[in-house]
């Protein structure tokens, strides 16, 4: 997404701080553990999943077992459990226990199959593989690079619905619209539509599409900052985070 700094806004406002999803795993009541168990894996599944069929070069078939068997390995061991935030982001974390888990199976020979045992994850391989086709393919790939591109996609991806589903509740759906035409599909168009032509197309003043723009860019980055704060261990990950993905300058 090119216009992430533009659309980050202003960095003065940031939510309070809540239990992460890094602290959740580890609490005592079940429901919790697993709807932070669940983020984590929405969050991070099409990383892992890219990172195997790009720096590992796995046919389809084996980077989606794979991607279904770390995950399993994951919570059935505790992985998550032994993460250290003094030592490295949660991403790195993450990244460097795929690079031995991946090594293992590979060596072992012995990748998991799909519910061979295990819990299956519910895990969309169709609309990843169409987001694989647009990248394109290097002869050198910085691993860690590549993970925090592809988890940035997916943080945002996640953002995204987050505000469509906010604009759909709270009756601005028009809102919605505007922000997809211009600030998320306007830059890959050859001629970006206007102020003026997205006012005539939905009927409205141009001061009305600025204004709606600029509440929908102020909700994006609300919902932005707020997968931030759950996806990582501290305030410091979280602002180093912040200043990544939304260019914020703390």
């Amino acid at each position: 997404m090119n216009r992430s700094t533009e659309m980050g806004g202003p960095g003065e406002a940031f939510p309070p701080t809540r239990l992460s999803v890094i602290q959740a795993v580890r609490a005592d009541a079940a429901d919790v553990r697993q709807r932070a168990l669940d983020l984590i894996v929405e969050s991070y599944w099409k990383p892992v999943y890219k990172y195997l069929r790009l720096k590992w070069r796995l046919p389809n078939e084996e980077a989606k077992d794979l991607t279904q068997g770390f995950f399993t390995h994951a919570l059935e061991k505790s992985t998550l459990d032994r993460f250290d935030p003094s030592k490295a982001r949660f991403r790195t974390y993450l990244r460097t226990c795929l690079e031995g888990f991946a090594a293992n199976e590979y060596k072992a020979a012995n990748r998991l199959k799909r519910g061979g045992g295990h819990r299956h994850l519910s895990l969309d391989f169709e609309d990843a593989d169409r987001e694989l086709k647009q990248i394109e393919p290097t002869v050198e790939i910085d691993p860690d690079e590549l993970f925090r591109s592809e988890w940035t996609r997916s943080l945002l991806g996640g953002a995204i619905d987050s505000l469509r589903e906010r604009c759909a509740a709270s009756g601005h759906e028009t809102r919605f619209a505007l922000f997809e035409a211009y600030d998320l599909e306007g830059p890959e168009l050859e001629t970006p539509p206007t102020y003026a032509e997205l006012a005539d197309r939905h009927g409205i003043a141009v001061t009305k599409v600025t204004n709606e723009l600029h509440a929908a860019r102020t909700w994006f980055r609300e919902a932005v900052l707020d997968r931030l704060r759950q996806l990582t261990a501290s305030d410091e990950e979280f602002r180093q985070e912040a200043r990544d993905v939304l260019g914020l300058s703390l």
